[in-house]
């Protein structure tokens, strides 16, 4: 299969425009978590302490034990649903013993937490979002986002790449019409190097 000029323009031109939503999103990003000290967010941090019914503990206690490292339990789940509208992901982190239960439930721009005292039937629930920016500084870089997204980073990045080469491609065509071409091109290389060695040790 050979790849001529109209080819190579519309390989570029689609990797544009899929890309191009997401590039804005990563370089904003990438500004924000350039200056993540200057950018002060008051987080908002809900915490619930409860006694649980002498039921839900003996149900809980009752559990098989191969399930305590690989599902939340339903009736946990319900009585937290139904109670204090808190619901734990099957994503979440369980770590579970015959006195304690926890659950680490973080996400992006939150971290969140869930302890079960099986001894005391106690239950502490601390939830910290700390904003929107914090949201999309995670999904930036790909932090509590889960699988799917890690997948649509990769997926992103190889979009990038192509339309980084049918790019420079295209360039490659231009240099007799434009003579700055490659300087400008060779400057985009250089000057990052430059900064390094001077600026970064």
């Amino acid at each position: 299969m050979q790849f001529g000029l109209g080819s190579i323009r519309q390989w570029h031109w689609i990797s544009a425009a899929v890309s191009l939503a997401g590039m804005l999103m990563f370089a904003l990003t990438g500004i924000t978590l350039n200056h993540a000290a200057d950018i002060s967010v008051e987080p908002e941090v809900v915490t619930i302490d409860a006694q649980l019914p002498d039921a839900l503990i003996s149900a809980l206690r009752r559990a098989n034990p191969e399930d305590r490292h690989h599902q939340v339990p339903p009736a946990l789940n319900a009585w937290l649903t139904t109670k204090h509208d808190i619901r734990i992901s099957q994503q979440a982190h369980v770590e579970w013993s015959d006195e304690e239960m926890y659950f680490a439930m973080a996400g992006p721009g939150v971290d969140a937490w869930l302890a079960v005292d099986l001894a005391f039937n106690e239950l502490i629930y601390e939830r910290t979002d700390r904003g929107w920016i914090a949201y999309f500084n995670d999904l930036h870089k790909g932090r509590d986002s889960g699988p799917v997204w890690g997948w649509f980073i990769d997926i992103f990045a190889a979009v990038c790449v192509i339309f980084c080469v049918t790019g420079l491609i295209l360039l490659t065509r231009q240099t007799r019409h434009r003579p700055m071409t490659w300087p400008l091109t060779s400057l985009g290389l250089v000057l990052p190097v430059i900064l390094l060695l001077l600026f970064v040790h």
